[in-house]
């Protein structure tokens, strides 16, 4: 066959579909015998290549579905290029037959490159970033194209964020644990030592002396107190946080609710000359939620407006019934929070007033505790305070005939 040459080449159904002109070995589909207007899909198109004298016909279907429409593509561009050169050939010299084998295969190779080398570099990237941790420095791939490669690009980018999610959750929980121990070994350190030397003390020669060994004595049981207390206070907070804390909730008085708190704090109030009142709006709802829990909640709240209030200060307990809820107030006159403070009340083991606080024997979790309990009731606690004047502390509770945590 010489080097430009005209064939036709059958389809599957033994029709004449298109035309091939061979062109120093390259063989280009470059148009179709009879209705020119009729158009042919993927399984109508064949690729065709020639050695020797031996011609072969596979169609595109057979080939993978990207690569079929890889081919589509790239043939497309190819055919122009080439039908193009191929309409010179007859009226042309030799020449352009030279010009243009080169000039299709640079286009098929042109092509190719702008279709796959945008998308493999952005790839490239989004594993760089991966790898470097840097995901966030990344645009998300375009779906644009539709093909397997922009599947693939999408679902390594969304495996990327998954993987950079779950990084940064396990930084904050290395940062959360190591300032955790730090605390609790800050925690434990201080009544420790105070036990130790009291009880050296003591040995060299003052537990003789009833004046001072007793003094010493009721500081040991003093800090040894508040180590239990430490203990008892971390074990309700890994409880509730594991959701090992058994809840049993219940319809429930909230004036109940408020004499039984009173009760738990009367000694230490009556200590600072404080004498705490209650305000509880008739005709009150009952609510639901574990009893004793919210209790602890209570008394937590009540101590801490007692701890933080002046010698003969207000604390007084409010009730009152919204639509299907009921609220419930601590409210103090006391020394106040500033602003800076308050996002961070309760946070483990976080002090507004570190040196007042330990002096009285806190642990540094009461309002963390507060805090959990609430949300295992689904409820939050908020804050209001201005320092000189006073805080005020709620949340509220469902009513017993609207609550979502009652059993049917």
């Amino acid at each position: 066959m010489r080097k430009r040459d005209w064939i036709s080449r059958p389809g599957p159904d033994g029709q004449t579909r298109a035309h091939f002109q061979f062109v120093n070995g390259l063989t280009v589909p470059i148009g179709e015998r009879g209705d020119r207007s009729k158009r042919y899909d993927s399984t109508d198109c064949f690729s065709t290549t020639w050695a020797g004298t031996a011609n072969a016909v596979s169609p595109l279907s057979s080939l993978p579905p990207f690569v079929s429409r890889l081919s589509l593509k790239i043939g497309g561009v190819a055919g122009l290029v080439a039908g193009l050169g191929g309409l010179l050939v007859p009226s042309a010299g030799p020449w352009v037959a030279l010009v243009a084998g080169p000039a299709v295969a640079g286009t098929v190779y042109a092509t190719g490159h702008v279709l796959l080398h945008r998308r493999l570099r952005h790839l490239q990237s989004i594993l760089r970033r991966i790898r470097t941790d840097e995901l966030d420095d990344v645009s998300p791939p375009s779906d644009s194209e539709g093909d397997e490669l922009d599947a693939l690009l999408q679902e390594v980018y969304r495996t990327g964020q998954s993987l950079d999610n779950e990084i940064q959750e396990l930084k904050e929980m290395e940062s959360y644990r190591r300032e955790f121990i730090g605390n609790v070994s800050h925690e434990l350190k201080t009544p420790i030592f105070s036990v130790q030397g009291f009880a050296e003390t003591l040995l060299d020669g003052a537990l003789n002396d009833e004046s001072v060994n007793r003094t010493f004595l009721e500081k040991i049981l003093q800090h040894a107190n508040r180590l239990d207390n430490l203990a008892r206070d971390l074990s309700t907070i890994t409880k509730i946080e594991t959701e090992e804390l058994d809840m049993t909730s219940e319809a429930f008085d909230v004036a109940d609710l408020f004499e039984e708190a009173l009760e738990s704090v009367e000694i230490r109030a009556e200590e600072k000359g404080i004498t705490p009142r209650q305000d509880v709006a008739a005709g009150l709802p009952e609510v639901y939620g574990d009893f004793d829990r919210l209790r602890r909640v209570l008394v937590n709240l009540l101590d801490n407006a007692i701890k933080y209030n002046e010698e003969g200060g207000t604390v007084e307990l409010q009730a009152e019934a919204g639509a299907d809820a009921v609220e419930i107030r601590v409210v103090d006159d006391g020394i106040g929070i500033p602003a800076e403070d308050l996002s961070r009340l309760t946070e483990r083991f976080y002090r507004v007033d570190k040196s007042r606080s330990r002096n009285q024997g806190g642990t540094g979790l009461g309002l963390a505790i507060v805090k959990h309990i609430l949300g295992a009731h689904d409820r939050e606690l908020h804050v209001e305070s201005t320092p000189g004047e006073g805080s005020t502390f709620s949340f509220t509770l469902p009513t017993a005939s609207k609550s979502s945590l009652q059993p049917a």
